[in-house]
């Protein structure tokens, strides 16, 4: 059931104020952008813009992990105005973890949309080219059949429509065992390709100085708590300001030309009208 036919998304209900607010709570809580996750800002960019663009009543599909939140879509909110499938992705064994990440979408600014279905990523349910839209956020490393996915993607997706996918290069391993893979751009989109798709060229994020950062974040939790938070303060007061504006200075490595060190990326397919 979509979330426009269950009447749970009203277009008089969430103000460009309250979208601003829960764009917020995204980036300030659940990706961390100024403190973790700097990447996630392509992401956030990216949806809000297909939110301002889609056409009302367009049929648009997230696959997320939903379990993780209590069981919403982080996006929902941006496409009210949209007919809206919220597809929860969350592995099997992510029911023994249950929605550890609800404490990051406790906050009033948060517009929790309920309503999002339960699904495998390669069996979604939906029709075969039923939906103009389809986004993959931060979910494809997640899923253990690559094929079945992006056949998948290909099979809902209406001709003229898009597929839409955000995904790390840089990640500890984590969700343990659900974590799979990390695709390259170029391997992202041969994948796209062969599922009969036409990918555009990615949109990457992020540098050399940026995946240091991200690196020492994940090794601050290694380090014993009696001792984190001086270790915390020493990364953060000096380093992490000071790699960050590396990242924005240093933007080509001036020694091998055909080298790039993005941390994490986007990228656009079409399906062939």
């Amino acid at each position: 059931m979509s979330l426009a036919e269950d009447a749970r998304i009203d277009s008089e209900r969430f103000t460009p104020e309250m979208l601003d607010g829960h764009a917020a709570v995204l980036a300030e809580r659940v990706f961390q952008v100024e403190t973790k996750w700097p990447h996630f800002k392509r992401l956030l960019t990216d949806v809000r813009a297909f939110a301002a663009e889609m056409p009302a009543g367009a049929v648009v599909a997230s696959l997320e992990r939903g379990l993780l939140y209590g069981g919403c879509s982080l996006v929902a909110p941006f496409f009210q105005d949209q007919d809206f499938q919220a597809l929860d992705c969350s592995p099997q064994s992510a029911e023994d973890r249950g929605a550890y990440n609800a404490s990051m979408v406790d906050d009033p600014r948060f517009l929790f949309v309920p309503g999002a279905r339960r699904v495998g990523a390669s069996d979604t349910g939906l029709a075969d080219s039923s939906v103009d839209l389809v986004l993959v956020p931060n979910l494809v490393h997640h899923v253990a059949d690559q094929d079945a996915l992006f056949a998948e993607l290909a099979r809902i997706t209406r001709p003229g429509g898009r597929v839409y996918v955000f995904e790390p290069l840089l990640r500890e391993l984590h969700q343990s065992p659900d974590d799979y893979l990390r695709w390259t751009p170029f391997g992202m989109a041969r994948a796209m390709r062969e599922a009969g798709l036409q990918p555009e060229e990615p949109k990457t994020t992020g540098g050399p100085f940026e995946a240091i950062a991200y690196c020492w974040i994940q090794a601050l939790e290694y380090f014993p708590e009696e001792s984190r938070a001086d270790m915390a303060a020493w990364f953060y007061g000096t380093h992490m300001p000071e790699l960050m504006d590396w990242d924005e200075t240093h933007t080509q490595n001036r020694v091998r030309h055909n080298t790039s060190f993005p941390v994490a990326y986007s990228i656009t397919a079409g399906k062939p009208a």
